[in-house]
């Protein structure tokens, strides 16, 4: 039996799809393209980024099976370690997991059709941010109406973009076939570029943090991660094929707006403006589906804290009202006091830490789940080494490439710490009255 305020596959996925589908692929290869220019080594990128991508939706769907609760790394790092795990997850999804690619996506969008608009880049990113956070504010059917709509928007344009972008004749490209990615492949630089990658795949478990609100969710939670991840991946590889083929190198290394460049390759400066605008429209489709995602970990977090408590109630239509005000607090203060290169390494350090921490969850999940009930993730335990080992690469180049992105991380860490031991402390003191 379905429960009221529920929603089925199509919107499961169509949040795993938006999640993922965001600031990222539109923005990061040209940074990529500083130090990795080789064509093989870019796709080899994107396709090590699917394989890790799904990798973890294997994962996330069987803990999200067996501990059935919203929360995504909160409740399963809670459950098969410690709770100052979970509640360190919690805390950094609260202050950046969610918040930092909002505002990632909102100021890739003001860089994209402010312009146009006449409208300050900062100005309008601001601007976004609120009107989508009151828009999910109402309801859940209203959020649910809301991303289905622009979800399939967001697919029918990038389809387009690649029709033409794969069938007609480049004047230059980027290609380069040649034996170079051998040496690339190995540098530090090619680590820091997977970052990139990972960041835009992130997303891929968002379907996890609320598997309250899923129906029949030991069916719908693994086929909406599992089909949104896939979809993604094959769009996300032909994507970058393209970005490669309509562009001369040196008009997209280190370039922000790589689509706005692509669509003004493809059609010209007025019929790429009418593309930025759509990738704009895909951007609000991201930044609704992290919003809508991002508050149910806050308020799932805040009905076992104390300190949060405050944050866990919800209105009559079951929306999490407080979380989602101080989820877009924390975003707009990002969005003003960081760089977007920062900001992407910064959040990017983190979050790959805890979803790794969370797939090596899957392990106490087989040793407990003695019935072997919920989804069971194939090929075990193949897709968690190969999770786990990608990471591991990722977070130690980081640690080396980027001391000051990680530091902020690990410092924010300490802090999640700190508040931990202050909330235990709160909570005793309640008891004690």
């Amino acid at each position: 039996m379905n429960k009221p305020n529920s929603i089925g596959l199509s919107t499961a996925t169509a949040i795993v799809v938006a999640n993922m589908i965001g600031a990222g692929i539109f923005t990061s290869l040209g940074f990529q393209l500083v130090d990795t220019t080789n064509t093989w080594s870019i796709l080899v990128l994107w396709t090590l980024g699917a394989l890790m991508a799904l990798c973890g939706a294997l994962s996330y769907a069987e803990l999200g099976t067996h501990w059935v609760r919203s929360g995504g790394e909160y409740h399963f790092l809670s459950k098969a370690f410690h709770p100052l795990l979970g509640y360190l997850s919690g805390w950094v999804s609260l202050t950046v997991g969610f918040s930092a690619p909002i505002a990632l996506s909102a100021m890739a969008l003001g860089e994209y059709i402010g312009p146009y608009l006449g409208i300050p880049d900062m100005a309008l990113a601001f601007l976004t941010i609120l009107t989508i956070s009151f828009m999910h504010s109402i309801s859940i059917k209203r959020s649910s109406t809301i991303q289905n709509s622009t979800t399939l928007l967001k697919i029918f344009l990038i389809v387009l973009f690649l029709y033409f972008g794969l069938t007609q004749t480049p004047v230059h490209s980027s290609f380069l076939w040649d034996d170079s990615w051998k040496e690339e492949i190995i540098l530090p630089s090619f680590a820091v570029s997977f970052v990139y990658v990972t960041f835009s795949y992130s997303g891929w478990n968002a379907a996890a943090y609320i598997v309250d609100e899923i129906q029949d969710v030991h069916k719908n939670l693994p086929r909406a991660l599992l089909l949104g991840t896939v979809l993604v991946s094959v769009l996300y590889v032909l994507l970058t094929f393209v970005f490669l083929r309509q562009n001369p190198l040196e008009a997209i290394q280190g370039q922000l707006e790589i689509g706005q460049i692509t669509a003004i390759s493809l059609f010209g400066e007025k019929g790429g403006a009418l593309i930025s605008y759509g990738i704009a429209l895909m951007l609000i489709s991201s930044i609704s589906a992290m919003v809508w995602a991002g508050p149910r970990v806050t308020q799932v977090m805040a009905e076992d804290h104390g300190l949060w408590r405050w944050f866990s109630k919800k209105t009559k239509n079951k929306v999490p009202l407080r979380a989602i005000w101080l989820q877009t607090a924390i975003t707009l203060v990002l969005l003003f006091t960081g760089t977007f290169e920062q900001v992407m390494i910064y959040s990017g350090f983190v979050l790959q830490l805890f979803a790794a921490l969370a797939v090596a969850g899957v392990f106490a999940v087989r040793r407990k789940n003695t019935t072997k009930s919920g989804f069971r993730s194939p090929f075990f335990p193949i897709p968690q080494i190969t999770f786990l080992v990608l990471s591991l690469w990722v977070l130690l180049y980081l640690v080396f490439a980027q001391p000051l992105e990680t530091g902020l991380g690990l410092l924010n860490l300490v802090l999640g710490f700190l508040v931990f031991k202050l909330d235990g402390y709160h909570s005793r003191k309640l008891e004690k009255r």
